[in-house]
């Protein structure tokens, strides 16, 4: 397979993530709430194990969504050589490099 025939396009947006952080976001205040709920118990250690917890399961679930929503918006987008040269301006514009105000 020739590489040079094709381009690869990410079309990948922070609209198409935007719900699974609500949903995280949503999941840590209500580990949060049970935290609270459970420091005015006799044994606050159970408050903090329970948002560890809590956090330690629901990252590889959001890792998994994010990459897997990634992967999703990858393209692999066919160029006819004859229509496109090689590109003189990339979509991505040309930044220059910080530097320090001094």
């Amino acid at each position: 397979m020739d590489m040079r025939k094709y381009r690869v396009a990410c079309t990948l947006t922070f609209g198409d993530i935007y719900g699974q952080i609500i949903v995280w976001l949503v999941v840590l205040f209500i580990s949060l709430a049970a935290a609270l709920a459970l420091m005015g118990a006799s044994r606050p250690i159970y408050a903090l194990a329970t948002v560890g917890l809590i956090l330690v399961l629901s990252l590889p679930f959001l890792l998994f969504a994010f990459v897997t929503t990634l992967l999703n918006h990858i393209e692999l987008v066919t160029v006819d050589p004859a229509t496109e040269t090689r590109r003189q301006s990339s979509p991505v514009a040309i930044q220059k490099p910080a530097q320090a105000a001094g």
